[in-house]
């Protein structure tokens, strides 16, 4: 019993190595998720019935003083705060009990009021999670600072798309497809997510710019989690001669601006990955539902709480991303309607609501059920 309670409580255990490193991750990207929900929410005046961790049966809660039900509820995939007069957790209005609504329920209640504090409440969730990926990426830019490399060319790996194009050592990147670059990270960024794409560079060579242009391919590499990432390279090499590696350091004013760029730069790199994965361009593998965050969380807890962190702040944009694709019950697909209401003046009738709710909602489920086969048996 004790050798079993010893290995079970182990940082190498099932408990503490993966499932309590989920939940940290996932918890905290939830909560202020849907903190800011109900923060934007209850400053326009809204009232709040519930806010939850989680869905299923409620664990525990408690009622606060103006009402609201905080509960940490059983099926720790989620959560959700529900506005007074909401007939679900998604928010869909409940205009059949809104009879029994009092004077002063139908005053705060959440459909009652005008559209621009409806989606200011609606986006203020993924905008929380932006804001949060902004604050962790300040505090590790502060706190470490980046090592940087100069954007110059060592070697050129034979038959890649780099010496197809043209590329010699001692090239100095200026631009990629029109994006000037300042580091060789910069490069890497904006290749990898573009294989099979014609993409333009501009490179400083003796003196003066070329342009080049080269398709990158698919290559098969490990992060730093140990994930298998599929990335556009063009076969280009840096190294410490040339590449001259420093470290980047920044004040906090510094430090924000750096993380609003670099966090900006991932929610372009999401939505860039789902507009490809759509058309059919990105492998379905780099998709990942609840089991694959575990083992990236576990992984990430082994390296040492900042990687357990970096990750939340990734994990945060994906969920903000993800929340405002313009699909009902995501945020997206409220501000859709609420975009609609404003330009008709005239809320969307409530059959092609509920038509397009259902929709959205198997949409939302199959997607839901492709990434868990994913985890489970597709990869």
């Amino acid at each position: 019993m004790t050798e079993f309670l010893t290995s079970f409580f182990s940082t190498d255990s099932l408990l503490v190595g993966t499932i309590i490193p989920f939940l940290f991750v996932l918890t905290v990207v939830v909560f202020v998720h849907e903190m800011g929900h109900y923060l934007v929410g209850r400053w326009c005046g809204i009232g709040v019935k519930a806010f939850s961790i989680g869905f299923g049966p409620e664990l525990f809660g408690f009622n606060d003083r103006h009402g609201t039900r905080w509960r940490l509820s059983a099926i720790p995939l989620g959560g959700y705060v529900k506005f007074t007069g909401d007939m679900s957790v998604t928010s869909k209005p409940d205009t059949d009990g809104a009879e029994q609504l009092s004077a002063e329920e139908l005053r705060v209640a959440f459909h009652t009021q005008p559209v621009w504090k409806r989606a200011a409440t609606v986006f203020a969730g993924p905008f929380f999670n932006f804001l949060l990926t902004i604050v962790v990426f300040a505090v590790m830019f502060a706190g470490f600072g980046r090592f940087v490399m100069e954007p110059t060319v060592a070697d050129v790996q034979p038959d890649s798309p780099a010496a197809v194009a043209g590329f010699q050592p001692g090239d100095r990147f200026v631009s990629v497809d029109g994006t000037r670059v300042q580091t060789f990270g910069d490069v890497q960024r904006l290749v990898s997510g573009r294989a099979g794409d014609e993409l333009s560079f501009v490179v400083n060579r003796d003196g003066r710019e070329v342009e080049l242009v080269a398709v990158p391919r698919v290559s098969e590499q490990q992060d730093a989690l140990g994930n298998t990432v599929k990335l556009g390279v063009i076969g280009v090499v840096n190294d410490e001669k040339v590449g001259q590696p420093r470290l980047v350091e920044y004040g906090p004013l510094e430090a924000v601006g750096e993380a609003v760029r670099e966090t900006g730069y991932v929610i372009y790199r999401t939505g860039q990955f789902l507009k490809r994965f759509v058309a059919g361009r990105e492998d379905r593998c780099q998709l990942g539902g609840p089991v694959k965050i575990a083992d990236m969380a576990g992984r990430a807890a082994q390296l040492g709480f900042e990687w357990l962190v970096q990750l939340v702040a990734l994990l945060s944009v994906g969920i903000g991303v993800l929340n405002l694709l313009p699909i009902p019950p995501l945020d997206g697909g409220h501000l859709v309607f609420y975009a609609i209401e404003g330009v008709m003046r005239r809320p969307v009738s409530e059959r092609v609501m509920d038509a397009v709710y259902r929709v959205g909602l198997f949409a939302v489920l199959a997607f839901m059920g492709f990434v868990f086969w994913n985890d489970l048996f597709g990869c």
